[in-house]
């Protein structure tokens, strides 16, 4: 990094570009590193030529090629998508599936945060009363049911942060019983049973629908009062809609008597369950949020928590290097099998993996989904892989996990609740309100120029690594900080602040009928 006012990151020796960091940009006949002057203004964030490209030239950035030259590119000259053609991602079948020699993770102890302990031994961030519904059809109910609530008894009970109606669009005019029905299914029995709902829910559903709320449940479930949580619109004792939601709200009371007797204690960090996740991002992402999201994450690792890490179009270009890193061949395989089952699926909907890139992205400095996937991983850090999970199932090992998602903000968000995250840490650069009311989201700025304007709306600000005030070390420390501090109840997100949450989106790869 350089230490003048004009400074270019160069991310590894082998890099032929570098980014530019200054916040307005740099100026045509602006000399950098090496005595290289810029042949025309560069925006912040973006990709200058350290070097001459000649045309079918590689370009690289991280050490790896990150897009091919279309034409002569010249030192000092601005590197954007048009002048770029994309490489061909990693074919899944030569990738080496021989055991790796995997570094002992060194044990870090006594960090502990204020959590509510389930009776299941999970542990909750929060102390909240969630309504799950079994189809979208009751979706108005809910949200009229939530407010009331809210408004007349969530008051009375002081020790229940919030009540949520956990809301989606799907449950009935779909193939229930196709093999990809799974996901959509799995994915909402397993938010009901996140750790921040305390082990009981309320259920409503129509009466008519094809999912069947008592499938909602958990297995073996043998408690009555949450079978009896179970609420059909359609129960003909009903007479009329008010007596309907007089009949909810003494369900919902229930409920919150049971829920306010939940204390917070002391728990070891060992019981963070943390998703980790991107939206928005720049070119900055892969510099300075997401490296210190993946400092932290080694850190929650190191104490004997749980992480995962998502988004397979994001990991897909940098699938070479997350192999190696998986604890065995089994490990291995799993990882390739969840880009192989996405290759296919984006190939049946005819678009393929560019299509991620999105305006913003571009905007921000990124040109290739290569690129984007490379600084999209940082967030992993640099522990062992443990395990790798199908989209909405609940994790299952400590350590570090890759989660299957889609790579929508929203999509993700809701599947990695549904894998049992009791926090969440969102980076983005290009500005993203993305919050959830089921758990804490701590939102990270890639850049200042963005944290300054977002001062409100951002929590962390790791742009002060890409500007030299901070190294990633010490932005990664006071993540994992405010990571048992927010999970605590010491600290409030700004999300939480606001009231800034967004709606869950499902998965569903299955067919409607």
């Amino acid at each position: 990094m350089q230490a003048t006012n004009n400074i270019v990151i160069k991310t590894t020796p082998l890099d032929n570009v570098g980014i530019v960091a200054n916040t307005l940009g740099l100026a045509e006949g602006t000399l950098i590193q090496d005595g290289i002057k810029l042949l025309q203004y560069i925006p912040s964030g973006h990709k200058v030529a350290l070097s001459d490209i000649n045309k079918g030239g590689e370009i690289i950035r991280y050490g790896q090629t990150i897009g091919y030259a279309n034409k002569l590119i010249k030192q000092g000259e601005w590197i954007e998508e048009s002048k770029m053609d994309l490489p061909n991602p990693p074919d899944l079948k030569f990738i080496s599936l021989s055991e790796n020699s995997i570094p002992v993770v060194e044990p870090l102890e006594g960090y502990t945060f204020e959590g509510f302990r389930n009776s299941d031994g999970s542990v909750g961030t929060k102390n909240v009363l969630g309504i799950t519904t079994s189809v979208q059809c009751v979706a108005g109910l809910t949200e009229h049911l939530v407010k009331k609530i809210k408004q007349e008894l969530l008051p009375l009970y002081p020790n229940v942060d919030d009540v949520v109606a956990l809301n989606h669009s799907y449950g009935c005019g779909v193939a229930i019983n196709a093999p990809a029905a799974i996901v959509p299914i799995r994915t909402i029995k397993n938010i009901a049973a996140n750790p921040n709902f305390g082990g009981g829910i309320m259920i409503i559903g129509l009466g008519c629908e094809k999912l069947r709320p008592e499938s909602l449940l958990p297995e073996n479930n043998d408690d009555s009062d949450e079978i009896s949580s179970i609420t059909y619109m359609q129960d003909e004792s009903f007479h009329g809609f008010n007596d309907m939601v007089k009949g909810l709200m003494k369900t919902a009371e229930t409920h919150l008597k049971s829920l306010n007797k939940r204390k917070r204690e002391t728990c070891p960090a060992s019981d963070l369950v943390v998703g980790m996740q991107c939206g928005g991002s720049d070119a900055f992402s892969g510099l300075t949020a997401n490296p210190a999201a993946g400092f932290a994450t080694d850190l929650i690792v190191r104490v004997g928590g749980s992480v995962m890490f998502s988004e397979v179009t994001e990991v897909r270009d940098a699938i070479h290097l997350l192999v190696p890193r998986t604890i065995n061949p089994t490990v291995g395989r799993a990882l390739l099998d969840e880009m192989k089952w996405y290759d296919d699926y984006l190939l049946q909907g005819q678009v393929d993996r560019s299509a991620n890139t999105t305006p913003g992205n571009k905007l921000g400095g990124l040109s290739t989904i290569v690129e984007k996937a490379l600084g999209s991983i940082a967030k992993s850090g640099k522990s062992p892989i443990v395990d790798v999970l199908g989209p909405g199932e609940k994790i299952r090992k400590k350590g570090l996990s890759f989660a299957a998602t889609p790579a929508s903000d929203f999509v993700c968000g809701t599947l990695q609740l549904a894998s049992g995250m009791n926090m969440h840490v969102f980076m983005t650069g290009r500005g993203t309100p993305y919050g959830l009311s089921m758990v804490p989201v701590i939102k990270v700025g890639s850049n200042s120029k963005l944290s300054q304007r977002w001062f409100d709306l951002i929590d962390l600000d790791a742009g002060q690594i890409a500007s030299g005030e901070k190294t990633i070390e010490e932005m990664g420390w006071e993540l994992f900080f405010l990571i048992l501090d927010v999970a605590s109840g010491k600290k409030k997100v700004a999300c939480d602040i606001l009231g800034l949450h967004n709606d869950l989106v499902l998965f569903n790869p299955g067919p409607l009928t």
